[in-house]
C-alpha cells in the first residue's frame, strides 16, 4: 500500500525483472546431490552467488537512478514552486507600491490644491489690504488738506481778531 499524501513520480511499481522471484542457492540440497567434484560444487556456489551479487548490486543501482530521477523532479517542481512564489511575492509588492504610489500622488494633489485655494485667498486678502490701506492713506492725506486749510483759515480769524482787538486798543 502506497503511503497517503505522496506523489510518485516515474515509473509505478518496479520493473518486470524484479517482480519476478530470484532463485536462490540452497546449500543443502547441494550436499544431498553431491555428483561431482567438491571444487565443482564450490565453484558453482560461487559462481551462482556473484550472479545473486550481480543482480543485487543492478537492482541497487537502478533503485539509486530511480532515486536520483525522483529526486531530480522534485527539486525541478521545488524551482518552479520558488519561481512562481517569487513572481507572485513581486507581483504583489508591485501592487502594493502602486496602490500606495497613487494613494500619495492623490493626498498630495488633495493637499496642493487645498493650499491653492488657501493661497489664492490669502492673496485676494492681501489685495483687499493694500486697497484698504491706499484708502486709508488718501483720507489721511485729504484729512491733511482739511486741517492744513483750517488752519489757515483759523490762522487768518486770529490775524483779524489781533487786529481788531489791536484798533480797538487804539
Amino acid at each position: 500500500m502506497a503511503p497517503s499524501g505522496r506523489k510518485h513520480g516515474g515509473k509505478v511499481g518496479k520493473p518486470a525483472q524484479e517482480d519476478q522471484t530470484i532463485p536462490t542457492y540452497d546449500f543443502e540440497e547441494e550436499r544431498k546431490e553431491l555428483s561431482g567434484s567438491e571444487e565443482d560444487i564450490r565453484e558453482g556456489a560461487y559462481m551462482t552467488s556473484l550472479a545473486h551479487l550481480g543482480e543485487v548490486q543492478n537492482m541497487l543501482e537502478r533503485f539509486g537512478a530511480d532515486i536520483n530521477k525522483a529526486l531530480l523532479a522534485k527539486r525541478k517542481r521545488l524551482e518552479t514552486y520558488t519561481k512562481a512564489s517569487l513572481k507572485t511575492s513581486n507581483q504583489k509588492i508591485e501592487h502594493v507600491w502602486k496602490t500606495q504610489q497613487e494613494q500619495r500622488q492623490k493626498l498630495n494633489h488633495e493637499f496642493s490644491q487645498q493650499f491653492l485655494t488657501l493661497f489664492q485667498q490669502w492673496d485676494v486678502d492681501v489685495q483687499k489690504a493694500e486697497e484698504q490701506e491706499e484708502k486709508l492713506a488718501n483720507m489721511f492725506r485729504q484729512q491733511q488738506k482739511v486741517f492744513q486749510q483750517s488752519r489757515i483759515v483759523q490762522s487768518q480769524r486770529l490775524k483779524t481778531i489781533k487786529q481788531l482787538y489791536e484798533q480797538f486798543l487804539k
